[in-house]
């Protein structure tokens, strides 16, 4: 379980996070959403250490990650995979080299083994036969996808989503949520995701959780929200067109 207490940050005179409060349950998928500069990156950078807090902590599995070492920090990470916004693929890389990275960097499995388990997470995602490819040669669906199996490689406890849709045209994003959700099933991991795009978040999330003014603003069940008659949250849906 992810436990978040009273989280506070602020960048210069700007506060970002003014008392954030939340708890996400081990196995269910919880989306993030809110206005651009609400916070919502800045709390999943808090979650795996990158960033520390002006005051509150963060629980990952009974441990406070700003009280750890870099050492305990690095193990802790390992219980962790990240889906960037843009994939964040190494362009000299192949896609067989990007996927097994953390494999290749982190651990004494031979070549061979690392390679089976790269096939394994390829065809998780639906990605086959595209071992020695590189970046440039895919489209941005089959980027977004190869970066989800990077994400998976080392059997990942939490997987954090930024913006796993964003710049994708609507048959490809349909396709990566359908993998979110497969995948949040299938392996039993819990997953963080941060969006704009509450068509993802009607097909994907067990829970919603709205950033508004620095705190938790809703938390509860999609239906829930895309029912309210708060202004706040009705406003913030007519933004986004859904």
């Amino acid at each position: 379980m992810i436990r978040i207490k009273d989280l506070h940050k602020s960048f210069g005179s700007k506060k970002v996070l003014n008392g954030i409060n939340l708890e996400i349950n081990d196995g269910e998928t919880i989306a993030i959403i809110g206005r651009s500069g609400c916070g919502k990156s800045v709390l999943i950078k808090h979650i795996i250490g990158l960033l520390k807090p002006d005051d509150g902590y963060i629980e990952v599995d009974g441990k406070i990650v700003n009280e750890l070492s870099e050492k305990e920090l690095y193990e802790l990470r390992k219980n962790f995979g990240f889906l960037f916004q843009g994939a964040a693929l190494f362009d000299s890389l192949t896609v067989e080299e990007n996927v097994g990275l953390a494999l290749i960097e982190n651990s004494s499995l031979r070549r061979d083994e690392i390679q089976k388990i790269v096939n394994e997470k390829l065809s998780l995602v639906n990605l086959t036969g595209i071992n020695d490819m590189k970046p440039a040669e895919l489209s941005g669906g089959m980027k977004k996808r190869v970066g989800l199996a990077r994400a998976l490689v080392t059997n990942p406890k939490y997987i954090l989503y930024d913006e796993p849709t964003t710049g994708l045209d609507p048959i490809s994003s349909d396709s990566i949520d359908k993998l979110i959700y497969e995948l949040s099933k299938k392996l039993k991991v819990t997953s963080i995701v941060v969006t704009h795009d509450m068509v993802s978040v009607r097909e994907i999330a067990d829970r919603v959780a709205m950033i508004h003014d620095g705190k938790i603003y809703f938390d509860g069940t999609f239906e829930a929200f895309v029912n309210s008659s708060d202004k706040v949250i009705t406003d913030f849906i007519k933004r986004t067109g859904y």
